[in-house]
């Protein structure tokens, strides 16, 4: 082993040995160590690889390869064991010194060029997508059976009239949510719940999907009709839900009701509603004031490249420039010293030096010659990227084509009135003529949480404004603030609204102002505003 670790130093000061080496295993089932071990270990090796379609090669932990069957090969050849795999940087062929096969994978040690790269191959079955989406559906629909069967038990004499799932993203896909109806007595009962691990991000997609199946199961339903709705969430999310369920309006809220599930799946716990009043019962913490309002040199430099299109969001921690909304670069002090690193989501982003400055330029002819209102090609990637972006850029530049009544300046753009992590930002906050304060919503594409997502901004808002937080905060300098609670502008283009949309926004407590704003199809070449109406009323 030390003789071998020498050879290895020696060919490496040389230039010649990959820094993939690594020490070799220091345990292996079965060793390669004569004509018959060859023989066992190819047939027994092969057999187990055909009898998977599938395959994922991973190479020292790192990296990772899909691979058929057909791409891979073994056979003994000279008193050696090879391995041969296709998609590795091509063609590799490897040497089997020992191998391990535990019913979920292959574990090989191997080497090549003569013992100077070793290295250990993990093969991996991967399951076919079929089976994978049965198992899934499967173990979807036994969750939805327990819930109805708990549900069932919180109610004398109840039955269980029907338990399915909601339909999935994708037709043959398994959906998300539970849809059960329970009868009892002279009533049915609607009750749904998320069957998979939910995220506090889903709580509006949730709640919107439970509110638009309960209308329409009610409106087809043949007496006794579905009267009762039951929510039921896990633990962790029970706070999220409660207090978008307290916006709804009054009647809905009534034929509510709120239960929390354990993880176990074992037990279900009514949960206490709370009011439109009981949100302001506790005052908010660490309200975020937003960011110093100078721009560094470094994006001063940037923004005169292109003044129309380039704007400035400011954080705690630096700048962030965008492209008619698009992030290409960010501006952080590090040691008294701006470093800028570039690059667009999903790419590496690189730190902005002479030797990348062909990089740096080729990144910006190609925003200014596909992001625009009129490209080449729009199916391009940088212009279908961040469309919302793109619409909040031009509304930041002149927010009076939205609504006359609004002031242009301060407007706050990704504004977190917290520093918790879960809520998302909001789009727009911005402060009208007469004193009242607007929240701004905004999308380009159907979205069913439209209205749920611009309802909970203006919870988070209200309930600042009312503790004289944004006052205090001076975020609009030299204006009256009044103290009626702020305005909800849901804006998107006219034919963009979800088909839901009308019935998400009745359901909404009419004490929220909440305003639909349909603007021009073809905005990226100006917004204008067609039409506006009390979304509502």
């Amino acid at each position: 082993m030390l003789a071998h670790a020498k050879q290895i130093a020696e060919r490496r000061q040389k230039g010649l040995v990959l820094p993939l080496s690594i020490p070799p295993l220091t345990r292996m089932l079965h060793l390669i160590t004569g004509p018959g071990s060859i023989r066992y270990a190819e047939r027994r090796i092969a057999e187990i690889i055909y009898g998977h379609s599938e395959w994922l090669c991973v190479v020292n932990a790192r990296a990772v390869t899909s691979l058929r069957n057909s791409e891979c090969d073994v056979r003994g050849s000279h008193g050696r064991l090879i391995l041969s795999c296709w998609g590795i940087g091509g063609s590799l062929a490897w040497r089997i010194i020992g191998w391990e096969w535990t019913s979920e994978k292959f574990l090989f040690e191997a080497e090549r060029r003569f013992g100077a790269e070793r290295v250990v191959l993990e093969l991996i079955p991967r399951t076919p997508f079929e089976n994978m989406t049965a198992t899934i559906t499967a173990t979807r629909r036994d969750r939805c059976q327990r819930l109805a069967q708990l549900a069932c038990e919180l109610l004398y004499r109840a039955t269980i009239e029907r338990a399915g799932l909601s339909p999935g993203v994708r037709k043959g896909q398994p959906g998300r949510y539970a849809r059960i109806v329970l009868r009892h007595q002279r009533e049915r009962i609607a009750v749904t719940g998320s069957v998979v691990d939910s995220r506090t991000g889903g709580i509006d997609a949730f709640l919107s999907t439970s509110l638009i199946w309960f209308g329409r199961a009610s409106e087809i339903a043949r007496p006794p009709f579905i009267q009762k709705l039951w929510l039921v969430i896990n633990e962790d999310f029970v706070e999220p839900l409660s207090e978008r369920v307290a916006l709804l309006r009054d009647d809905l809220r009534r034929v509510i009701s709120l239960y929390s599930i354990d993880e176990a799946w074992q037990k279900l716990t009514i949960v206490e509603q709370p009011s439109l009043d009981d949100l302001w019962s506790v005052e908010p913490k660490h309200f975020r004031r937003p960011s110093r309002d100078w721009i560094s040199e470094s994006a001063e430099r940037i923004l005169a490249v292109a003044p129309d299109a380039i704007d400035v969001v400011r954080s705690r921690y630096g700048e962030t420039l965008r492209y008619h909304g698009l992030a290409f670069a960010r501006v952080r002090r590090v040691m008294n010293k701006e470093n800028v690193w570039f690059g667009i989501e999903g790419a590496r982003r690189r730190l902005l030096c002479e030797s990348r400055e062909a990089e740096w330029e080729k990144l910006l002819s190609d925003l200014i010659e596909h992001r625009r209102d009129e490209p080449i090609d729009q199916h391009h990637t940088l212009y279908k990227a961040a469309p919302e972006a793109w619409l909040e850029s031009l509304l930041r530049r002149d927010i009076t084509r939205l609504d006359p009544g609004l002031r242009l300046a301060p407007l706050y753009a990704q504004f977190r009135p917290s520093h918790e992590p879960r809520p998302r930002p909001i789009d727009l906050l911005a402060l009208r003529h007469d004193g009242r304060l607007a929240v701004i919503e905004l999308k380009v594409s159907e979205d069913r949480e439209h209205v749920l997502q611009g309802a909970d901004y203006w919870r988070r808002i209200a309930l600042h404004h009312r503790y004289g937080h944004i006052r205090r905060a001076d975020l609009f300098p030299d204006a009256e603030i009044e103290d009626e609670p702020p305005l909800v502008y849901l804006v998107a283009p006219l034919l963009r609204f979800h088909r839901a949309f009308k019935s998400l926004a009745r359901a909404i407590s009419p004490a929220i102002e909440m305003y639909r704003f349909d603007i021009n199809e073809d905005w990226r070449k100006g917004v204008r505003a067609m039409r506006r109406s009390r979304a509502n009323g």
